[in-house]
C-alpha cells in the first residue's frame, strides 16, 4: 500500500490544508471519546502549520492533549527545544487551552522512563501524528547509526532515548509502535531536496540506512504525505 501524496503550490497552502485535516481528526476524536490527542514534530518546517492549526476555532482545544514526536534533551529556554517551538507557534490564542505534555523532563541525560511516565496522561491511541524527515532519511529521532535505533523501531514502550552522529544533542523519541497506532499519520516535507530524499527512501534498501522507510513501508495506518516546493 503506497502512501497517499498531496502536493501544494506553496507552504501556506500546505499548512492550511494540513491544519484542516488535523482539526478534523481532533474533532472526530472529541466527538467519539470526549478527548483527543496530537503528536507533532519540531524543526522549522512545521511553523506555518502550527500557526494555521492554532487558528482552527472549531477545535475544542480544552479537550485536546498535545505532545511531541521527539525532543532534543534540552531545556525549553534553548532555541533547539521543540517544546519551545510548540508553545510559541501552536499553543496560542484558543489553542492555548490545550494540555501540553513535553518529552523533556529535566536532568543531564535523556531519561526515557521519566518521559514515558509523563506520556501516561496522553490519550492513546493518538488521533493524529505529524512527522517530518531529514535529508539523511531520519524521521522522529530514528537516526541512521542511532545507538538504540533497533529499540526505537521495535520496542513496545512509548519512549526510547537515542544518541546518533547526526542528531546533535541526545534525544528521546516516541517509538514506531506508538506512531503506527495513531488514527491518522502524516509526513510533512518541503523543498526539492526533501522530495529527492523521499525518492531515495522509497527505493529498495535497508530501513537502518534511511529509517523513514519504516514509516513509508508500514501497512497498519494509512500515511498521507504533504509536500510543497
Amino acid at each position: 500500500m503506497r502512501p497517499a501524496r498531496r502536493t501544494f503550490s506553496d507552504r501556506q497552502q500546505l499548512a492550511d490544508a494540513l491544519a484542516e485535516a488535523v482539526a478534523a481528526n481532533l474533532a472526530a476524536g472529541i466527538a467519539a471519546r470526549g478527548a483527543a490527542s496530537l503528536a507533532v514534530s519540531g524543526g522549522t518546517t512545521p511553523v506555518h502549520f502550527f500557526e494555521a492549526l492554532a487558528r482552527r476555532g472549531e477545535v475544542a482545544w480544552d479537550k485536546v492533549t498535545v505532545t511531541l514526536v521527539d525532543e532534543r534533551w534540552v531545556d525549553e529556554t534553548s532555541d533547539r527545544s521543540n517544546a519551545r517551538l510548540v508553545r510559541q507557534h501552536l499553543l496560542q490564542g484558543r489553542a492555548a487551552a490545550a494540555r501540553f505534555v513535553p518529552l523533556y523532563q529535566g536532568g543531564d541525560a535523556p531519561d526515557a522512563e521519566k518521559a514515558s511516565a509523563a506520556q501516561a496522561v496522553v490519550p492513546r491511541p493518538l488521533d493524529a501524528a505529524i512527522l517530518g524527515m531529514g535529508n539523511d532519511g531520519h524521521t522522529a529521532s530514528f537516526f541512521p547509526g542511532g545507538d538504540t535505533l533497533d529499540a526505537a523501531l521495535t520496542a513496545a514502550g512509548p519512549v526510547v532515548a537515542i544518541r546518533a552522529p547526526g542528531a546533535g544533542e541526545p534525544r528521546v523519541t516516541l517509538t514506531l509502535r506508538q506512531l503506527l497506532a495513531a488514527r491518522a499519520l502524516y509526513l510533512h516535507i518541503e523543498g526539492e531536496g526533501k522530495l529527492a530524499t523521499l525518492g531515495q527512501a522509497e527505493a529498495e534498501g535497508p530501513v537502518e540506512d534511511m529509517p523513514v522507510r519504516a514509516i513509508l513501508r508500514e501497512t497498519q495506518t494509512p500515511l498521507t504525505i504533504y509536500w510543497c516546493p
